[in-house]
């Protein structure tokens, strides 16, 4: 049986803090459900990023800034990088959502530690969109970065609850959410002022889902739940949601059978994706270098096609070919972007892609 890869700890205990953190945040009877969801979140959060620089060969170590060969050591142990400086890394642009959701919750964090105990309800209700975006958040980059087969899907359910709440109880909600201390809600509201209006507009940094009770006789094709996008309701359907209010959230997640093959992509729509994402043109004779270079794989004929680098391509044994991840994608669209990055990752001078010419681009753009 091969040796499970480097990261893969690493990743297992990520997986773990963020289902205690989900478990944490449905139990009615935690008394501090919230702050323990944020603290295991930050956890889960903290260990997925590290398995990713493990796994890129990224050195996350801290070293002493005067003597350059010696690590900075804690009780004995290398210090590494702590969540903000790992988001840092992961998103270099302050300005995007999913790092602007989760530096909220690293400075919340730092801030409830201990103090806040009697408010852990009412920022539940406060804080309920984005606790969901950050969960969502981790399931896409769990899943982008080491594949589908690692989806919280597999593990969590979609959770029981109240559908619609009576006149008295969405008051109680109200005169809960108006009890967050004020010291609370001004941290809240000071955070958000920093950022655009399409950061906080945006469901990576905050989630909105509004649920309704249909009542319908039973259908044995149907299912127990089902949801209606907005974009696809009409504008009195619209209207009548919005007067509706806010009546609870719930985490959706589709949950994917096993496939073969599920998520993997061939060479030539992995080459297409990668192009996309970067500013030079890639084509397959790019995207075969690159894997002879890094040694993703064998080459054809080798009399062991299944030693591959697991974590960004397998053999498929009945039509002994060779497919690649998700994650193999978006580590060479990372190394690519760069002009030097992507010469050293194919061996290959890059070439911009050739602009549209003026008239072109004017053409499209009437049309």
């Amino acid at each position: 049986m091969a040796r499970p890869p480097r990261w893969q700890s690493t990743l297992d205990a990520s997986v773990e803090e963020a289902c205690l953190a989900v478990r944490l945040y449905n139990d009615p009877a935690e008394a501090r459900s919230f702050e323990g969801f944020v603290i295991h979140m930050h956890l889960a959060w903290l260990y997925l990023l590290h398995a990713e620089f493990i796994r890129d060969g990224i050195d996350y170590r801290y070293w002493h800034p005067q003597y350059k060969r010696r690590l900075l050591r804690i009780d004995g142990e290398p210090k590494r990088w702590e969540l903000e400086r790992s988001v840092r890394e992961r998103w270099n642009s302050d300005a995007d959502p999913v790092r602007a959701n989760l530096t909220l919750f690293i400075r919340l964090r730092n801030r409830l530690e201990h103090r806040h105990a009697h408010a852990d309800a009412a920022l539940m209700i406060v804080l309920s969109g984005h606790a969901h975006a950050l969960l969502l958040n981790y399931e896409q980059e769990l899943t982008s970065q080491f594949g589908d087969n690692h989806s919280l899907a597999l593990r969590l359910r979609i959770p029981l609850f109240v559908g619609t709440f009576s006149p008295q109880g969405e008051q109680a909600l109200r005169r809960l959410r108006k009890s967050l201390p004020n010291d609370l809600h001004g941290f809240v509201t000071d955070y958000e002022s920093g950022l655009a209006d399409d950061v906080v507009t945006d469901a990576r940094y905050e989630f909105r889902l509004r649920a309704t009770v249909e009542l319908a006789p039973k259908d044995p094709d149907a299912v127990a739940v089902q949801f209606t996008r907005y974009d696809d309701m009409t504008e009195a359907e619209r209207a009548a949601v919005e007067e509706m209010g806010r009546k609870g959230q719930v985490i959706v997640r589709d949950r994917k059978q096993p496939v073969s093959g599920f998520g993997r992509l061939m060479p030539k729509p992995a080459a297409t994706e990668v192009e996309a994402g970067i500013p030079f043109v890639f084509n397959q004779h790019h995207f075969t270098s690159a894997w002879k270079r890094l040694k993703i794989r064998p080459s054809r004929g080798d009399s062991n096609p299944h030693r591959t680098n697991s974590d960004f391509c397998e053999y498929d044994e009945p039509t002994k070919s060779y497919r690649y991840t998700k994650a193999y994608v978006q580590h060479l669209i990372k190394k690519c972007a760069t002009e030097d990055g992507f010469k050293e990752i194919t061996g290959i001078s890059p070439r911009r892609k050739t602009p549209l010419p003026v008239s072109d681009a004017t053409t499209v753009a009437t049309a």
